[in-house]
């Protein structure tokens, strides 16, 4: 049998070995995971909607238990891992609340005597989630998806095993079937398998765009939907009419938070050359003033990566950018797992900064002349998830909103999930939505029911 250990990436200290889950033992519980859902897709909203609401007391009530293991497994600061699991009980309570009627027989008016599209669920839906967000990535996906009456198998990544069997956990407490979320505890070499399982109807992924291609293109063999988020490089566009000082805090908040670990994080700064020098030495100003260090203490805003590979990673990607011609105005040291808050500024298009991902905390700032210039640099990224832009002049702004080729564009703020709004990117960002009532219908059959 094989195990995987869990390291805590600030100390460094092992936290737990766990065993994975045998071949055998995964068609078991695929199996158990099947048969409830022929159950669980009759039972009633009302009664969903009650097991749902549990799941978010108990989400609640237990947030500083669950987030205390978010943070030994993956380095979010304590405050930030205690919001992330009040966050998921809002997924929890929004779904109890508007399901039904997100759902719900939608009439169509036909030259039939009636005519309708029914929504009805899929089955067993396989989520293969990353560890950046480890429970609310899970609880976007489960919410829904178990309000629509399908069950959840989930896939977590293999250093917040914790996290993954803490989820199972809440459902179960909260009253769920045993069998209605499950969690396999699985390397990544596992998950071609389990997609090509005739048992699993569709896959949900979040995680890096080789993950995605190849997940797609496994369930593509066998013919099965799949929602794709993936990774992102949303620009933070500061226009000089801009509120500084309001726009200068959602920067720092857009980039550094979650250690700068985030797909919608706003990893290159835009701005105009008008204010740029005066934007930038407030914005180094603020940066240098953030708390690091142990990620248990309240105080602490930038912890570490979650693993050394991944700050290895981003020091290559400062580094080479330095190279190039970038000027560094404050951080680029790397410690470990840990790498300080770092700003590159005279960034160019052709610098890895600009062109890759950034997974931690590093923004990169480019200068512009023109909206014209603003909108071609934001647009010039693989990626496609969303934008933000920092102006006075909000009619203006709105109607640049279709310049970019984005899943989502924010103004005067930075980009954020809701559960009352789709969120999802384009490109290389990936495809499909979570969230809202596009999200709930993304894993159900829409039936049109027609009568002469």
């Amino acid at each position: 049998m094989a195990s995987v250990t869990s390291i805590n990436p600030y100390s460094g200290k092992k936290i737990k070995s766990y065993t994975t889950h045998t071949q055998k033992e995964i068609s078991q519980i695929l199996n158990k995971a099947d048969a409830e859902f022929l159950s669980w897709k009759s039972v009633s909203f009302t009664e969903k909607a009650a097991l749902m609401k549990a799941a978010a007391s108990e989400l609640k009530k237990n947030k500083k238990q669950y987030a205390t293991v978010i943070t030994a497994e993956m380095g979010k600061p304590i405050t930030q891992a205690i919001a992330e699991v009040e966050k998921c009980a809002w997924v929890c309570e929004y779904y109890a609340k508007n399901a039904r009627k997100q759902i719900a027989d939608e009439v169509v008016a036909t030259d039939a005597t009636k005519s309708y599209v029914r929504y009805e669920p899929m089955g067993v839906i396989f989520a293969v989630m990353p560890w950046n967000y480890p429970f609310w990535q899970v609880f976007r996906f489960a919410a829904p998806a178990l309000m629509a009456g399908n069950v959840g198998v989930l896939k977590h990544a293999s250093n917040v095993f914790g996290s993954a069997l803490n989820i199972e956990k809440v459902f179960i407490r909260a009253g769920f079937p045993k069998h209605c979320f499950t969690t396999l505890l699985v390397e990544s070499k596992a998950v071609e398998k389990i997609i090509e399982n005739p048992i699993v109807k569709a896959v949900t992924l979040t995680g890096s765009g080789p993950a995605g291609s190849a997940v797609a293109a496994t369930a593509g063999k066998s013919i099965k939907k799949t929602v794709l988020e993936l990774g992102g490089s949303n620009a933070l566009i500061v226009l000089r009419d801009c509120d500084m000082e309001a726009t200068l805090e959602i920067c720092v908040q857009a980039r550094f938070q979650n250690t700068g670990q985030s797909c919608i994080a706003g990893k290159r700064l835009l701005i105009d050359e008008k204010i740029a020098d005066t934007f930038v030495k407030k914005l180094t100003a603020k940066v240098r003033e953030l708390k690091s260090g142990d990620p248990m203490k309240k105080a602490t805003y930038v912890g570490t990566l979650a693993r050394e590979d991944l700050a290895k990673d981003l020091e290559k990607q400062v580094k080479s950018s330095l190279s190039a011609g970038a000027k560094l105005e404050t951080g680029g040291k790397r410690q470990g797992a840990y790498f300080e808050p770092t700003i590159l500024s005279n960034v160019t298009t052709k610098m890895s900064v600009f062109n890759e991902e950034t997974f931690g905390p590093a923004l990169s700032v480019t200068t512009f002349k023109t909206i014209d210039e603003a909108i071609a640099l934001s647009n010039a990224s693989r990626f496609g998830l969303g934008v933000s832009i920092f102006t006075k002049d909000v009619k203006n702004a709105e109607r640049m909103v279709h310049m970019f080729d984005e899943g989502a564009v924010f103004i005067n703020s930075l980009v954020k999930s809701d559960p009352r709004l789709p969120f999802g990117g384009i490109k290389a960002s990936g495809y499909g939505r979570e969230l809202s009532e596009h999200g709930i219908r993304e894993f159900m059959n829409r039936k049109t029911v027609y009568i002469q």
